[in-house]
């Protein structure tokens, strides 16, 4: 056997490698594509995804440079080795990010990485054949920016290489002397390169090309990307020693699928034309509702720290803080649970804070009650003195803070047995405690008495005059539309062109002087192709007519738990502040509520309780006036929750469920 013929040899082992390779991936791909349903036509369109997941595999073909002889501490061949070649296995799992109108995105690979080849055939003092073989391999991370620069399936990506040695391993075989065809061949030598580097960072460029699989009608999306990378040798010296370097050219395919999202189908000309005419009102009301503050800060269980649920400001926020402008700050929804009122008394830390400000000689005591001790309840205190120190740079020589285990009116009662959980949560809670009556409602001072109320004002809306026309999908079937209006005396005016979807029109520049009647009204289109269509309906319409404003004011009086005498501190405050705000010939509905709480049927008795109770003080003080035109409506809803003011999932909601509503009418 000669020098020649054994390179031939070696060519025609490396070119089978190779197939095989490009086979074993044509197979896999093969088989994946076996797992695709039958594409169906759909009228449903998707867009193209932006993310992806698939499988990528390729062929390194991997290229030698550079000298290698000392193979290990124990094995040195007589020559050096130097130029090689050879074909390894990549595959790897593939995400990817690139939306369907972006030139950019990325891509992120890791997987196996094998960079096996074979030295050329060298010639030993012997004149003996000698060959070198690896199976040099690693385990690689590669996150690659793509760039597509022409919008389409073509793309560019390139990024870092960061590679963790797999195997380092070597045959060394060295063949007989062909002038000496009877030599006993030396044994092959095999092991492991030393100085082999254990992390490898490098770099590749590469273009690839998607084939999508499946068309558009499909949510899920499979495409096929043929992809060609380089890996140059810069950073790619397999050992810490000698001048060894691998280039590698990656030849492959990506089998990836995305999802794309559902498409507005949108058939030329086809719109949905629809009119909302404007409707008198006969009444609009006002309410402007005086919202008790609870003197609580009520704390989760097993926590000091204040709660999320309750507003707090930052340092630079505070001289934006108006305690008169907090309903501004709030949810606007007066309707179903009353989230504004709640939000109101979220912001109590602010709205005492605030006070606290405007009134500079007011103090205050911090009680913190634990079920955990008084050390606890004295941190639950601190906290919110911390927060009224810090944000809103008051004095601490103004507020003080104590530590209980029960709150001084407990929420518990004695020798109860029900609902002992719900209970004791309302326990768990910081007291507001002063003597300033700058702080406090009106004629009270001391323990346990609660804020000034905050003056919440609802103004609803008066419905505007003009005539909405909605004509659905325009934007996307039309260039543009008109409107034309017929009245029944046969008036006809033209308004437009439009392109938007929906377009408000005075009811006054409609009728003008005419009275009221029926209007005759066309809507027409120019679609995209060119096409006009037409759609045909009848409005109504008549003169504005102002609504009556019905003014009402809404107190509240808070119950303690199982408790249907008011608070000592309500009787002077229904006497002296809700008397004189009540009419002449006013309707007063008094409503009583309950938490949920106990039973049922005793929470609607215990509400109905509440609700004759003010009302007793109220008809007293009116009676001591000399006045007897008021019309009472008194009922009690119990704990029915579709018509409680609030909620009952935290210990504030549910002590502001123990009330009594007062809704005074004009």
């Amino acid at each position: 056997m000669n020098n020649k013929y054994t390179l031939a040899m070696d060519a025609h082992q490396m070119k089978t490698i190779a197939q095989k390779q490009v086979q074993t991936l044509l197979i896999v791909t093969l088989l994946l594509l076996s797992c695709l349903t039958t594409l169906r036509a759909q009228d449903k369109r998707y867009t193209k995804p932006s993310w992806f997941f698939g499988v990528a595999g390729a062929a390194n073909f991997n290229f030698y440079r550079g000298s290698t002889q000392m193979l290990n501490t124990d094995f040195t061949p007589p020559s050096a080795f130097h130029n090689g070649e050879g074909v390894g296995l990549y595959v790897a799992p593939n995400v990817e990010f690139h939306r369907p109108d972006s030139r950019w995105g990325f891509i992120f690979q890791a997987g196996f990485d094998s960079r096996r080849g074979k030295f050329d055939v060298i010639s030993e003092p012997c004149n003996c054949p000698a060959t070198l073989t690896t199976k040099l391999s690693y385990i690689t991370i590669e996150p690659s920016l793509r760039v597509s620069p022409f919008k389409n399936n073509f793309y560019l990506y390139g990024g870092p290489r960061l590679a963790f040695n797999h195997d380092k391993s070597f045959n060394f075989e060295q063949k007989t002397n062909p002038a000496y065809p009877l030599q006993v061949q030396n044994p092959d030598v095999k092991g492991d390169f030393s100085d082999i580097r254990n992390t490898i960072i490098s770099m590749q460029i590469g273009m690839g090309y998607d084939i999508p699989l499946n068309a558009t009608d499909r949510k899920t999306q499979f495409v096929l990307s043929l992809f060609l990378s380089y890996h140059p040798y810069f950073g790619q010296n397999p050992r810490t020693t000698e001048t060894w370097n691998v280039n590698t050219l990656r030849a492959g395919l990506v089998l990836k699928f995305g999802q794309g999202h559902l498409e507005k189908m949108i058939v030329d000309g086809v719109v949905q034309f629809s009119i909302n005419p404007p409707i008198n009102v006969k009444y609009v009301k006002n309410v402007r509702e005086v919202f008790p503050i609870r003197n609580y800060i009520f704390f989760n269980a097993g926590s000091t720290t204040i709660p999320e649920r309750y507003v707090q400001l930052k340092r630079n926020q505070v001289k934006d803080f108006k305690e008169d402008k907090v309903q501004f700050s709030t949810p606007q929804n007066m309707s179903g649970r009353s989230n504004r009122q709640m939000q109101v008394y979220y912001n109590i830390l602010n709205i005492l804070g605030d006070r606290m400000v405007k009134n500079p000689n007011s103090k205050i005591t911090l009680v913190g009650s634990s079920e955990n001790g008084v050390a606890e309840g004295k941190v639950m205190a601190q906290n919110v003195k911390d927060y009224l120190v810090t944000i809103f740079d008051i004095n601490e020589g103004r507020i003080t803070v104590e530590g209980r285990e029960k709150p001084a009116i407990p929420s518990e009662v004695k020798n109860g047995v029900r609902d002992l959980d719900l209970l004791r949560e309302g326990n768990r809670r910081v007291t507001i405690e002063s003597d300033s009556p700058e702080l406090l409602i009106e004629f009270q001072s001391g323990k346990d008495v609660p804020l000034k109320p905050i003056e919440i004002i609802s103004e609803n809306q008066i419905p505007n005059g003009d005539v909405v026309f909605n004509v659905g999908n325009a934007k996307e079937a039309l260039t543009s539309w008109t409107i034309q209006t017929k009245a029944e005396n046969g008036k006809t005016q033209t308004f437009g062109p439009y392109s938007e979807e929906q377009v408000a029109i005075s009811r006054k520049n409609i009728m003008g002087d005419q009275p009221e009647g029926n209007y005759k009204v066309t809507m027409s289109g120019t679609t995209k192709s060119g096409k006009n269509i037409t759609q045909e309906s009848v409005m109504h319409l008549a003169p504005y007519v102002a609504p009556e404003v019905q003014e009402s004011i809404r107190f509240s009086v808070i119950y303690e738990f199982n408790e249907s005498k008011s608070i000592a501190i309500y009787d002077k405050y229904l006497t002296e502040i809700v008397t004189p705000k009540i009419p002449f010939n006013a309707t007063v509905i008094i409503t009583g509520h309950t938490d949920t709480i106990g039973e049922e049927n005793y929470n609607r008795a215990l509400s109905l309780a509440r609700a004759k109770d003010v009302k007793g003080i109220l008809d007293k003080s009116l009676a001591a006036l000399g006045r007897t035109d008021v019309k009472f409506v008194v009922t009690g809803e119990g704990e029915d929750e579709k018509l409680a003011p609030f909620e009952n999932k935290f210990p504030e909601e549910r002590f502001y469920n123990r009330t009594v509503v007062i809704d005074i009418v004009k």
